[in-house]
Formats: C-alpha cells, structure tokens, sequence
C-alpha cells in the first residue's frame, strides 16, 4: 500500500474526510475507490459513497477477499445511518466471516456492531441484548469501544434500567475522548441528552407533568396502577394486562385513569371511547358490554365500578392511579417517533422498523406531508422521509420496543 493510500486511511480513522480526499480524491484505483467512499460518507453524501463502494469492490481482484468484505462492511454502515434498513444482513455476515478468517478481527467486530445497532434500531432487544453478550470491548481500539457502550446504553434506555445506560455513556464518553473523534463525542454527548430530556407526560388527579426517563423507571417500580399510553397496557409492580389489541377498552381504562379518583360520566366514555356525540340507548348498552370486559380484563388489577352518573376505577394493590403518556400525541405517532431522529428514512425501512405493511406507512407518510409535519427528499425508490426532532422531548418511550414486564 502507498503512503497516501497510508495516510487517507489514517485521516478517515481520525474523522477527517477532507484530509483523506485531498490525497486521494484524483485516483481511481480499487484502494482509493473504496477510502473517497469513506469519506463522502463520513460527509453525508451517501449515494455518492455507496456508488464509490461498489466500484471499489468490484475493482478488487478475487485474491482481495479482505479488501472486499472491507467494502461490504462499509457499505452496511452507510446503509444504516441513511436509515435503509433492508440491505443483506447475510452479506454483512459472510464478510464478517472473511474478515475473521484473515485475522482482521478489529473489522469483524465492526461488523458485529452494525447488525447489534440494527437489531437496537427496529426494537429487536433481546437478539442485541444475545449477540452484546459475546463480544468483549477490551481489546479493541477506543472507537470500536465508544460504539460497543453506546449500544450497550441503548439497549438499558430502551429496557427503562437508567443506571446501567448512565454508567455505560460514562465509559462512552471517556472512550470517546481517548479516540478523539469529535462525531463520536458529539454522539455521546446526543446520548446523554436522552437521560436528562422529559420521556413522556405523568397524568394524575387531573395534573399533568413531564418525567424523565428514570422517573417513569421509578413509577413502573412503585406502588402505582399505571395506565400505560406508550405501550397500551395496564400495569402495576407485579402484572402486566396488555390492551394493545383492544382499543376500546384501552381507550375507557384511560379515561377511567385520567378521572381517578372519581368518576366518569357515561356520555364522556361514549364520545371517547366510540366518538358518539349523544350517548343513545344502544351506546349505553354498548357501553355496559365494554365495561364488562374491561372488568374482565382488568380483574387482576383493578375494579370498575358503576356510579349513579357513570364509572369508577378501583385499584385492588395500587395506593394511586395514574396515566403514562407519550410526550406528544397525534395520528400516525409511531412513525413520527422514528423520524424524530434527524435521520432521513425510507418507507420500506419504516415498514420494516414498525412491523406493517409498506403501503399502510406510505399512506400515513402522506397524510403526514399533507398536514406539513413531515417531507421528503429525492424520488422513486431514492425517496426519503425527514422531519425536525420534536422539541423538549425525548422519542424513547414512543419506540416500539418491550418495557420491563412485557
């Protein structure tokens, strides 16, 4: 390898792109193909960098197997952070199995990031908590370091254990600086923020207040009824009753929760629970068979008791009821959770993130742009969809992965 191939290389592991062009930005062969994609990526200019990648990769010859999954690898990276969630993950493997058997172990864990981040991204907790386990951070250079605990904070944020994830961002923080890299450091510090920025809205006896993180961590744990408006659940300390599938009677546990500890009038649950502006007779007996499947459902937890005017919510363990809602709430939040990031995104990987169908988010995405809340850059299959993080809140509790309990 040459000295500037030498030299862009070590500027690009430094975070300077700019430094690696002006040495290689006028060559074409395969090692500088493939370190001006690096940087154009590390630029922002993801088409032009994943066009770069490929033409390094095929410029390779097949002796440069190592050079090849190099190329694999980044183009994964840059997959992820343009939010294009469908490329192989068994590509990704293969060349990370290269990379092993050559002996370049630092890349193969690089690899192994990319698909825990991946797996973080879409709310698969479990299979990034399993693959976590397996690597050790401790032999690998600061930023590989920097990476490993900020995924590690990740997962503890999503899994409400506070402590953990500020632990982790402090071993984050400290590896950052030792790479001193200032994109990872600004990553770190973007972290933290999440700790320190209200996560969702407490509802209680008619007031209503914005809580961090390791406060609603503290509520889940505490000897309160929770109704859960990020997760559509009722809960306590010990038992979890999902009403993810049954709006209905999510919609009344709510508004039962809202009230407590008094009650709600008939004609207020008609209108919120099925949008009826006169509560008529067969609203009221549609109502009585709703109440007693939410008697059903709730049996564990709570009771509802019939009022002369309407309903009332008895906890059986809990000393308060409260509700637990998300930090802002309209139509078609789960997608905006997603976009709150800063980050452009496809449709498909959106679809793929929620678990729907890709029509079902594109006609959201519309009715979205309609309303003006979200845009869209590029065309066709190039599409993607942005929007300005909402301001003051953390999108954490509108993701869609488990609390503790479920």
């Amino acid at each position: 390898m040459d000295s500037l191939i030498t030299a862009a290389a070590r500027a690009l592991a430094a975070g300077d792109p700019f430094g690696a062009l002006n040495r290689v930005a006028l060559r074409d062969d395969a090692p500088a193909l493939a370190l001006r994609g690096i940087a154009m990526a590390q630029l922002g200019d993801f088409v032009r960098a994943k066009v770069l990648l490929r033409r390094a990769a095929r410029a390779f010859g097949p002796k440069e197997a190592v050079a090849r999954a190099r190329c694999v690898v980044a183009e994964a990276e840059i997959a992820l952070a343009s939010r294009d969630l469908g490329w192989s993950a068994k590509a990704l493997d293969a060349a990370r199995v290269a990379l092993e058997r050559h002996g370049d172990r630092m890349n193969a864990a690089h690899a192994r990031y990319l698909e825990v981040r991946r797996l973080l991204l879409i709310g698969r907790l479990d299979e990034a908590e399993r693959a976590l386990a397996g690597l050790d951070p401790a032999p690998l250079p600061s930023a590989l370091r920097t990476a490993h605990e900020l995924v590690v904070a990740g997962v503890a944020m999503r899994r409400l254990r506070t402590s953990a994830a500020r632990a982790a961002l402090g071993r984050a923080e400290h590896a950052a600086r030792d790479a001193g890299i200032p994109a990872l450091t600004a990553e770190v510090e973007s972290a933290f923020r999440v700790l320190t920025t209200p996560a969702a809205r407490l509802i209680a006896r008619g007031e209503e207040r914005p809580v961090l993180l390791e406060e609603v961590e503290a509520l889940l744990a505490s000897k309160a009824l929770v109704v859960d408006a990020c997760r559509h659940a009722v809960r306590d300390a010990r038992t979890v009753v999902s009403l993810a599938r049954r709006p209905v009677l999510f919609t009344l546990a709510r508004a039962l929760g809202e009230a407590w500890p008094g009650e709600v009038p008939r004609g207020t649950l008609v209108a919120r629970a099925f949008r009826g502006k006169h509560a008529d007779e067969s609203h009221r007996a549609r109502l009585r068979v709703e109440i007693g499947r939410l008697r059903t459902a709730l049996r564990t937890l709570a009771s509802v008791s019939a009022t002369e005017r309407g309903f009332a919510l008895m906890p059986r363990r809990a000393s308060q009821v409260v509700v637990l809602a998300r930090p802002v709430e309209e139509e078609h939040a789960a997608v905006l959770a997603f976009l709150a990031d800063g980050e452009s995104w496809s449709s498909s990987a959106l679809a793929l993130a929620l678990g729907a169908s890709q029509r079902t988010v594109q006609r959201a995405l519309d009715s979205l742009a309609a309303a003006g809340t979200v845009q869209s850059l590029g065309r066709a299959r190039a599409r993607r969809w942005m929007t300005p993080p909402v301001p003051g809140f953390t999108t954490t509790l509108l993701l869609p992965a488990p609390l503790p309990g479920d």
